[in-house]
């Protein structure tokens, strides 16, 4: 999954400096093209394709407020101190 992400960027930023090289071609139209054919669909498929790790990642680590064995919610351990009449 990374290479192709590698790639992709090699790619986009090769068209950037092309873009910016170019004598019709403005430095401006290549942070665009960069920034719109690069980073934000990358951005975009890198989150969708790596939902699935961080949704396995969240389900192994047991959270703090996890309900016991029970189904009950995690109360606390020590109860109240009681005063007498």
């Amino acid at each position: 999954m990374y290479l192709v992400a590698i790639a992709w960027m090699y790619v986009v930023l090769m068209m950037s400096i092309v873009e910016a090289l170019s004598p019709q071609g403005t430095v401006l139209g290549a942070l665009f093209t960069f920034a719109l054919y690069g980073l934000l669909p990358l951005g975009v498929v890198m989150y969708i394709l790596g939902t699935p790790m961080r949704r396995r990642a969240r389900t192994a680590t047991p959270s703090a407020t996890a309900p016991d064995a029970g189904g009950h919610a995690a109360g606390e351990s020590v109860s109240p101190e009681r005063k007498e009449p």
